[in-house]
């Protein structure tokens, strides 16, 4: 009986997990067992990072350690700034990512294992520090202090990125969007990471295979073509108008839809909420009615529901981030679950080799070269 054919492995089951659930009936989006509302609204993202990875939720001594242990490490070695300088300020920031995660795998490698939860803690800790270094060096020349005193990974963050110290709101909005995007089972990057770490690599190369999977416009990215669409339109009714068009032109319109789902992206209603009062916030008449215009639009003409990085973008952009680093963001909160993965890979490891349908020629006697052609 001939293999059963499927794209990209749709349906197909690569293995088990204990971090997460996606779409699961009576379940839907869980981290260890703890539903994404709960965490959304009660948990910090560094709570978070505890939970994915060691398997509990902290306690406050626990917690309070680990943030301290997060500050100590958000600084970046000078070989490493130097790298960072020396990349083209028109590089794709997610080569960025993947270069800095790459190259602090050569001045701090893992070693053998021993150590996998401090590394992940680094990583946790640092990537924020790559993205906005490189970020602020090229395009306002500053050589950046990435050990900012701010508590919080999501204030950190948006003080390095905009030199500003954040408000309660805005630190808040993204620490809640950096725990909606921690973890996600087994997608491309992810998988990615697994498959990596399946043949016994380090977590560095793991991560930075992980980043190179996310790179790609059909996992990574959505957020970034979210938002320049809706900068598209400068009122509903344009947008309504506008996304019409794009249909009847079979236009590709991304953050629509879901691999997984198929009703209901549930981080989408959270980044929504967070939109509107951001807009609210910031006296902002258009970018939330249009968006909302294009959402009507869609789920009326083919029945495809926003995902979780269609509102994410117009909360980064009310954050002041520029769009060009959405998916690094995506990188500094989903770091977390890859580590994780990687962590519960080698718990119990088999190498990830699947076989093939070979859909080449039958096979061929040989031809000396002097009588082809």
């Amino acid at each position: 009986m001939a293999a059963k054919k499927t794209g990209g492995l749709a349906g197909i089951t690569a293995g088990s997990t204990k971090l997460c659930t996606v779409g699961k009936e009576g379940a839907g989006l869980t981290y260890c067992g703890y539903d994404i509302y709960d965490l959304a609204d009660n948990a910090t993202f560094e709570e978070v990072a505890w939970l994915l990875l060691r398997g509990e939720l902290p306690t406050q001594a626990e917690l309070d350690g680990y943030i301290e242990k997060i500050k100590a490490n958000r600084g970046l070695p000078d070989a490493l700034k130097t790298v960072l300088e020396m990349i083209p300020a028109d590089a794709h920031p997610m080569d960025v990512m993947r270069t800095g995660v790459s190259f602090l795998g050569n001045i701090e490698p893992e070693g053998d294992f021993s150590n996998q939860l401090d590394t992940a803690d680094r990583l946790f800790a640092c990537l924020p520090s790559i993205m906005a270094y490189w970020h602020r060096f090229h395009s306002d020349g500053e050589r950046i202090d990435t050990e900012t005193g701010d508590s919080s990974l999501a204030g950190h963050l948006l003080t390095m990125i905009t030199g500003e110290t954040p408000s309660e709101m805005h630190r808040k909005s993204l620490d809640t969007t950096l725990t909606l995007y921690a973890e996600h089972e087994f997608n491309a990057s992810t998988f990615t990471a697994r498959v990596i770490t399946a043949s016994l690599s380090d977590m560095h190369s793991a991560i930075t295979g992980a980043i190179g999977s996310l790179r790609g416009p059909l996992h990574g990215g959505a957020n970034e073509a979210a938002m320049q669409l809706i900068q598209k339109f400068d009122s509903a009714d344009a947008a309504t108008a506008g996304i019409h068009e794009m249909l009847a032109n079979k236009d590709l319109i991304m953050g629509f839809g879901h691999r997984v789902y198929t009703t209901s992206d549930p981080r989408n209603s959270v980044n929504k909420r967070m939109s509107k009062a951001l807009a609210e916030e910031a006296g902002d008449t258009v970018l939330f009615p249009v968006s909302e215009a294009i959402e009507t639009v869609m789920w009326e003409q083919k029945k495809l529901f926003a995902n979780a990085d269609f509102y994410a973008a117009t909360v980064y952009h009310f954050l002041g981030v520029p769009t060009y680093l959405f998916t690094p963001i995506f990188v500094c909160s989903r770091v977390t679950g890859w580590t994780a993965h990687v962590m519960e890979q080698r718990a119990d490891n088999r190498l990830i080799r699947p076989a093939a349908d070979y859909t080449g020629p039958s096979l061929k006697a040989w031809v000396p070269i002097g009588e082809r052609g």
